[in-house]
């Protein structure tokens, strides 16, 4: 068949990604418009999508123009988080598919909203989750999906980050309630998706404590979070942007009867601990994958998720991420900020919340 029309919106930090992961997708994909207000930012990507493949693709400033122009068969949100579902909900209402980054939306009725229109206009929604697909992570699930573990009894996330002042203010929508939320939603939310996919994917009840410690922004920069599993199985969450000077690790550990793993490095890259009650013929080789850390915290994922996202679309059926998945570690996180809000657990089932619903007061850390 022929290759997919891919229309990408936004071009900021992690356009690169995009472009290489279409690019390596070449076979099924064809990069056809580049579109963000900063236009020098879509020119810089168009032109390195052009040294990948040869070929480049238009810039527009607008997406809606861009759309009306290319007619893509994809289109791409890569834009600030709280744009997602307008952008999104345009896209689909022109019966386009969409992949859209983490997080899928910033509020339960919007994220609901997305998926709701995009079943009724039978296109396929994705998220961005690309850490799934790092090699450990697959062992992993493959090991989960045997019953190595035994019974779960709990897991981490431990993603511990630096982001100074700089970084926030290099684009001024960062830390804020309107379009990005704090750092559990922002850089916490991939560890976030890999606990709950990997403790039962049916997260119950949340309780957390959150603070703005150092980070001169509206929402949190320190996160600590419980999440009981439906299969009782408990989570612990710890998110910061403060370790000093650097970024530290990103860290799952899942702990069962009869298994005990642990994946760390700078994104989730690295086995560390790899135990099980019965030996099995990958053992050897899981426990070798030490690999390197990657370039930056994003990973190399995205490549692998593109792919399985196309080829979801050709074969009509559902990508590993689809919208309903991405939904989960975005309502964890939206009941986080709930339970600091109320100093009350939340309760999953029914939740209706808003990154809108908090006020920096509620986070803020007092001298």
């Amino acid at each position: 068949m022929n290759r997919f029309r891919l229309m990408l919106i936004g071009c900021g930090r992690i356009s690169k990604n995009h472009i290489a992961a279409a690019a390596a997708n070449n076979e099924l994909c064809e990069l056809s418009a580049l579109c963000d207000p900063v236009v020098e930012n879509a020119e810089k990507q168009a032109e390195r999508y052009r040294e990948l493949t040869g070929s480049r693709p238009p810039v527009f400033a607008g997406y809606r123009e861009a759309l009306d122009a290319v007619r893509p068969d994809v289109c791409v949100i890569a834009t600030e988080s709280g744009l997602h579902a307008e952008i999104a909900r345009a896209c689909i209402a022109q019966g386009r598919h969409v992949l859209v980054e983490k997080p899928v939306a910033l509020s339960t009725a919007d994220a609901e909203a997305m998926v709701r229109e995009a079943e009724a206009k039978g296109v396929t929604l994705g998220v961005c989750h690309q850490n799934r697909f790092n090699p450990p992570v697959q062992e992993l699930r493959r090991a989960l999906d045997a019953g190595r573990f035994g019974r779960l009894v709990n897991g981490t996330a431990r993603i511990l980050w630096n982001r100074t002042m700089p970084y926030y203010e290099q684009a001024p929508w960062r830390g804020t309630w309107a379009q990005d939320g704090g750092t559990l939603m922002n850089q916490c939310i991939h560890g976030i998706d890999l606990l709950q996919w990997s403790l039962g994917g049916e997260p119950e009840t949340v309780m957390a404590m959150t603070g703005n410690f150092l980070r001169d922004i509206e929402a949190e920069d320190f996160g600590a979070v419980l999440v009981r599993f439906k299969n009782g199985a408990i989570g612990i969450i710890e998110g910061t942007a403060c370790v000093y000077p650097k970024n530290l690790e990103e860290t799952l550990s899942v702990f069962g009867e009869t298994g005990a793993a642990v994946i760390g490095g700078l994104a989730v890259n690295r086995v560390q601990t790899w135990n099980f009650a019965e030996a099995a013929p990958q053992d050897e080789a899981v426990a070798a994958l030490t690999g390197k850390d990657p370039s930056d915290v994003y990973g190399s994922g995205h490549t692998a998720l593109y792919r399985d996202y196309l080829t979801a679309v050709q074969q009509g059926r559902d990508p590993l991420v689809t919208g309903r998945e991405g939904m989960k570690a975005m309502k964890i996180i939206l009941a986080a900020y709930q339970s600091q809000k109320t100093g009350l657990p939340v309760a999953l089932d029914g939740l209706n919340f808003s990154t809108l619903d908090m006020d920096n007061r509620d986070v803020r850390v007092k001298d």
